[in-house]
C-alpha cells in the first residue's frame, strides 16, 4: 500500500491544524476558521489518523520513558558487535571491525550518537552520526552522514523516519517510508534500550531483523572517540 496517506496530527491550536507529512517530512499548515463547526474539524483528524498506515499516534508515555533512557548515557561510548548480518544486499560490516556508539550530544530536543568503525588495518571511519530527536511525544530518526573532509555526504545523508505504533520504554520502531520491501512489507530501524545493559541499533524488514548491532552498556569505555567528521 505504496500510496496510502502517512500523516498524522502534530499540533491543534486556535483553529490551527499542523500536520507531518511522513513521505516528505515536511510540516503542513493547514488554517481553518476557528468560527466552523468542531465536528469538521474532528472529521479531518479522525479521517488522517485512520488512513494513515502504517503510521500512528506514539504513546507519549512510552516515547518519552525510551528517551530518558537513552540520555541516562550521555557523555559515555559503548563498544559493540553485529549480530545478524545483512543476506539481501553488500554488508556495510566485514564483522571483524570495533563498533563503538558514542552518547554524545544531548539536549531535551536532540540525541547525537556518532557511530565509528574500526577495521582491523587503516583508518577509523567516522562519517556516521545517529540522530533521535523529539516531538513532543513523537520521535524522529535521522542519519547524518559526512565525508572526511566534513562536508555532508549529499547523496546519502539525513535519510530516516518517525516512530510507529505506540511502541515502549524499551524499543522503538521507527518506518522508513522511502520505499516497502519488495514483497510488500514495512521497512525501517528498531531501537532497543536497556540502561546499564544493551543498546541495539538494526533494521527490519516486516517483523524480521535485516541488520542488528548490540552496544554493551555495561562497560563504558575509559577513552572517549574523537568528533566524528563534521563535527
Amino acid at each position: 500500500m505504496k500510496n496510502s496517506i502517512s500523516c498524522i496530527c502534530y499540533g491543534l491550536s486556535k483553529g490551527n491544524v499542523f500536520l507531518r507529512d511522513q513521505r516528505k517530512s515536511t510540516v503542513v499548515h493547514s488554517a481553518l476558521n476557528y468560527d466552523d463547526e468542531v465536528s469538521n474539524m474532528l472529521h479531518l483528524l479522525t479521517l488522517l489518523v485512520t488512513t494513515a498506515n502504517p503510521v500512528a499516534m506514539t504513546d507519549n508515555d512510552a516515547a518519552l520513558a525510551f528517551w530518558s533512557k537513552l540520555s541516562q548515557h550521555c557523555g559515555q561510548a559503548f563498544e559493540g558487535q553485529r549480530v545478524v548480518a545483512r543476506d539481501d544486499r553488500p554488508d556495510l560490516l566485514e564483522g571483524d571491525e570495533r563498533l563503538i556508539v558514542h552518547f554524545r550530544e544531548c539536549s531535551p530536543e536532540l540525541l547525537a550518537l556518532p557511530f565509528h568503525i574500526g577495521p582491523p588495518e587503516g583508518d577509523w571511519d567516522r562519517s556516521r552520526t545517529w540522530l533521535y530527536s523529539w516531538h513532543g511525544g513523537q520521535l524522529e530518526l535521522r542519519h547524518d552522514h559526512r565525508l572526511r573532509s566534513g562536508e555532508p555526504d549529499e547523496d546519502n545523508t539525513m535519510y530516516g523516519g518517525f516512530s510507529i505504533g505506540v511502541g515502549s520504554a524499551s524499543e522503538q520502531t521507527f518506518l522508513y517510508t522511502g520505499r516497502t520491501a519488495d514483497d510488500g512489507s514495512a521497512l525501517g530501524w528498531r531501537i532497543e534500550i536497556v540502561p546499564g545493559e544493551r543498546y541495539t541499533y538494526g533494521t527490519f524488514s516486516g517483523d524480521q531483523w535485516t541488520w542488528r548491532l548490540d552496544f554493551d552498556l555495561s562497560q563504558p569505555l575509559d577513552e572517549l572517540p574523537p568528533a566524528p567528521w563534521g563535527h
